[in-house]
């Protein structure tokens, strides 16, 4: 019982210093870059973003080893009743941790001038992972909240497989698609709003 409430406090912990900074690069740091002087844009870029981009990943992967731990926990010695509302979380954190490492981090580097490469191609495809990912972190927190908090039997399971299918979806748009609706800041809040209560009604009533 300690352990796993530390493992949860530092989950959340972790999870804290990610998602903050998440926001922090999709509402303030991205906006700000659009309207900064060349100097001071490129002053940030060496010297704030990988500053910033190291906290960020470093959250990014405790924050999931410490989930993957706890859901352990959760399914191997609880009989929680929400778990179909935990596994629509854990999906949609998975997708992002191997977003931040896999796509964002990568091609920040090449945005940042660390490593060679197509820099305005490179910030699109980062662009639209981060902005996946700030959509996808209602769900997620609506799954790591709702598995507690929230009762949803979901004896069919369809409304689940159902989630699992737009999640994917979305993660596909992130790999080949557009930001869309997403590319403003009011944008992707909605949208990460809407969609947290899409996945809540499917569970719920399907």
């Amino acid at each position: 019982m300690i352990l796993e409430f530390i493992f949860r406090w530092a989950h959340v912990m972790f999870g804290i210093t990610w998602i903050g900074l998440l926001y922090y690069f999709n509402f303030v740091q991205t906006e700000y870059f659009k309207e900064a002087e060349a100097d001071a844009k490129a002053d940030a870029m060496k010297k704030l973003a990988p500053r910033a981009l190291w906290w960020f990943r470093w959250g990014a992967m405790f924050t999931f080893l410490t989930g993957l731990s706890l859901l352990y926990q959760v399914g191997a010695h609880s009989n929680i009743t929400g778990m179909p509302v935990i596994w629509v979380g854990a999906l949609a954190g998975t997708l992002m941790f191997l977003n931040v490492w896999l796509i964002i981090w990568p091609k920040q580097q090449i945005v940042l001038g660390m490593k060679p490469g197509e820099g305005p191609v490179a910030a699109a495809k980062a662009g639209l992972a981060s902005r996946t990912n700030t959509l996808l972190s209602g769900p997620m927190l609506f799954g790591m909240l709702g598995s507690k908090h929230l009762y949803i039997a979901d004896p069919g399971g369809v409304g689940f497989f159902a989630c699992v299918v737009i999640i994917l979806a979305l993660e596909a748009n992130a790999l080949f698609g557009k930001t869309g609706p997403m590319t403003s800041v009011k944008g992707v809040i909605h949208c990460s709003i809407g969609l947290t209560a899409l996945l809540w009604a499917l569970l719920a009533f399907l």
